[in-house]
């Protein structure tokens, strides 16, 4: 099976695997206990925030080790807006998000406060003019994805820091797909708050991080918890969190050409332009190369993903997070597009082993099926 899902999730680092075995054999105790077992998993647990703070440029007591991305959007969005709830009770984000970030402020509704959601332009950016009319003198919180796991557009964190900063609002970015693969350290520099995830950087699933700068006050989504910091609860993973620094360690020797890659499969599928549209900005700096969304016109994503699965090439329909929900991709719904067109989303995205001649193969065996649809070719 030839893997074009990189931005799903990825292959364990062997290294990190080793990692994992060994420390989960010598390194077992409870970084709570106070006994030299337990300490010893503790000093290990405060190597792994140190390596990590100095990947991020960021210090290293606004680290918390969880469970994962989402538990890490969950629980920053929820005690960021808790702690500043006195302030008041508005929040802005983008139609573009990750499923966590929904869940998150659809938890904070409840709550009282007020959500408003903001479309892309057509090239995949949070619409800036949208973005500033939406803030008012209650808004304490914006949130909004570093980079889009769907079509790889890089939003201006930049441009959005300084107009959150002017007006004393809190800026938290979702950037599991930009950990890795671009430097996030300008990005650590600029935001409150931040989140990543092991297994999207050839780390064990079931490890995220959630960085929330210092000066902010902590409130715990749960009361009386007790690890890291109170932030959240369970005993602390600390062989998967050793195993994920060691990947992460690792990532740049996982780095290929990737535009090249994407510049070679777009001019093939792209000789066909009555067959596919292209999701994606004109502005290279602000695209991700590793992913290509785009769609076979009037056809289903999913038959297109089944389709190539059966020839041997691993796709997917949009995130991961989504599989078997009926509504459109996020990214979709974000740009505006129809419901029908927006069925026919597919995401292809690029990874460790990665070679051109997958990349020219998944693009024939793509334009083959495409023009199956319109005339009896055989696909062999």
């Amino acid at each position: 099976m030839h893997y074009f899902d990189y931005a799903a999730t990825t292959p364990l680092h062997p290294e990190a695997a080793h990692v994992y075995g060994k420390l989960a054999q010598a390194c077992y105790g409870n970084t709570s206990s106070l006994h030299e077992v337990g300490t010893e998993a503790q000093n290990m647990l405060a190597f792994c925030r140190e390596e990590l703070a100095a990947m991020l440029g960021v210090p290293a007591a606004g680290l918390y080790f969880t469970g994962g991305g989402t538990e890490s959007n969950l629980l920053s969005i929820i005690s960021l807006a808790k702690a500043n709830r006195h302030k008041g009770k508005h929040i802005v984000t983008t139609v573009g998000e990750h499923p966590s970030i929904d869940s998150a402020l659809a938890y904070l509704q409840e709550e009282g406060f007020t959500i408003t959601t903001i479309p892309f332009t057509e090239e995949g950016f949070v619409d800036l003019h949208l973005f500033e009319k939406a803030l008012t003198s209650e808004t304490i919180l914006v949130s909004i994805q570093h980079i889009n796991p769907e079509i790889g557009t890089i939003q201006p964190l930049e441009k959005i820091a300084a107009i959150v900063k002017e007006r004393s609002i809190l800026l938290h970015s979702d950037c599991v797909q930009s950990f890795g693969k671009i430097d996030v350290k300008p990005i650590a520099r600029i935001v409150d708050s931040l989140t990543i995830s092991s297994h999207k950087v050839y780390g064990p699933k079931g490890v995220g991080v959630a960085y929330i700068h210092p000066r902010h006050r902590l409130v715990p989504v749960f009361p009386g918890l007790v690890h890291e910091s109170g932030f959240r609860g369970g005993t602390v993973n600390v062989p998967g969190i050793a195993a994920f620094i060691t990947a992460a360690s690792h990532v740049n020797n996982y780095e290929h050409d990737y535009q090249t890659f994407r510049q070679a499969f777009l001019d093939k599928v792209m000789t066909y332009p009555e067959l596919f549209t292209i999701y994606q900005t004109s502005n290279r700096a602000q695209q991700l190369p590793q992913i290509i969304g785009l769609s076979v016109k009037n056809v289903e994503g999913q038959l297109i993903m089944l389709e190539l699965n059966r020839l041997g090439f691993a796709i997917s329909t949009g995130s991961a997070c989504q599989v078997g929900q009926q509504h459109a991709s996020k990214a979709m719904m974000a740009l505006q597009i129809d419901e029908q067109h927006a069925k026919e989303f597919i995401r292809i995205s690029f990874g460790a082993s990665t070679t051109m001649a997958n990349v020219q193969a998944l693009a024939d065996k793509l334009i083959q099926i495409a023009l199956k649809v319109k005339s009896p070719i055989v696909v062999n």
